[in-house]
């Protein structure tokens, strides 16, 4: 076994002894295909008002622009499917990758500890984590190292595991043993196209950002939701989930083992008046440290009261 292949089972290994169900390694180089769908993405206006998806163009690209001298990109899957839902169907709807504390705290520590370990194991590499937070284009470096494929509604789907997981990478320059991509598996099935309230699969594998309901109720900053969608909103206050729950990939999907991402005691219990009475008092128990803290308590009051007009 030579360095390149027995540092690439070292990675691989401690990917798994951290909690990344899955990890993939693609060579670091500049994403030809994806800069045709993020051209088309900017020019018919899929952002919205997502302003910040316009900078750093050639970064998305690029990951050496990120990294000196990258070589190789480590992708990795972290499951955060729950064992339960919320109890009252009535309730206004949080999406699943919400309900624990917010990922970003954990994965990050994880990468931090991650990369630390390959530079004592390995020695002098240099390189960058990141988790969400950067310009990376992690959908499309996760399916290129073989993590999945990217479903009709522009999620990744692992053939084992669904999609209900979050990604992160480690840039490196270092020399690793790449995967391949794999196959799509969607077929001829069309079941998230058909389930979106708003339209927003505006054809398969081309999602209109602007009319998603989780960028309405967690992007979208304005003090109104647009009329246009009213009573199309599912009763979703926090994201969505719509398109991923119809997907039959996701029977194959698992709770997470990882207590991070178990909910507050009281949150799957909150039925729908409790939600409408909602406090700033309550929201900030509730949501400590949470994703959800990203809509602020005014932003969540607005999506409840947008969803009862």
């Amino acid at each position: 076994m030579n360095f390149q292949e027995r540092n690439t089972q070292l990675i691989k290994q401690k990917a798994q002894d951290l909690g990344f169900f899955f990890c993939g390694i693609s060579k670091a180089d500049f994403l030809t295909e994806d800069a045709k769908h993020l051209d088309n993405y900017l020019k018919n206006g899929f952002q919205g008002k997502m302003s910040y998806l316009e900078n750093h163009y050639d970064k998305r690209l690029d990951p050496r622009l990120l990294v000196d001298d990258a070589k190789s990109v480590v992708s990795l899957l972290m499951n955060y499917y729950p064992e339960n839902i919320q109890e009252d169907e009535d309730a206004p709807k949080i999406s699943k990758y919400a309900y624990g504390k917010d990922y970003h705290f954990l994965i990050k520590d994880k990468l931090k500890e991650f990369f630390a370990y390959i530079q004592d194991e390995i020695g002098e590499v240099g390189g960058r984590v990141f988790v969400d937070s950067a310009p990376v284009l992690d959908k499309a470096w996760a399916r290129k190292s073989g993590l999945g494929w990217m479903g009709k509604n522009a999620n990744l789907i692992h053939p084992k595991h669904g999609s209900f997981f979050f990604i992160a990478e480690l840039i490196l320059d270092l020399d690793l043993t790449p995967d391949g991509p794999m196959k799509d598996y969607c077929g001829t099935c069309t079941k998230c196209i058909d389930a979106c309230p708003t339209d927003a699969i505006v054809k398969p594998y081309v999602v209109d950002g602007s009319k998603c309901i989780s960028y309405l109720t967690i992007e979208l900053k304005d003090e109104l939701l647009p009329k246009e969608f009213s009573n199309k909103m599912e009763n979703w206050m926090f994201g969505c989930d719509i398109c991923q729950d119809v997907c039959p990939w996701n029977r194959f999907s698992k709770p997470t083992k990882e207590s991070f991402f178990n909910p507050h005691e009281n949150l799957l219990k909150m039925s729908k008046v409790d939600w409408e009475d909602l406090t700033e008092e309550i929201f900030q128990e509730l949501f400590r440290r949470s994703a959800i803290k990203r809509t602020k308590y005014k932003g969540l009051k607005r999506n409840i009261q947008f969803l009862s007009e």
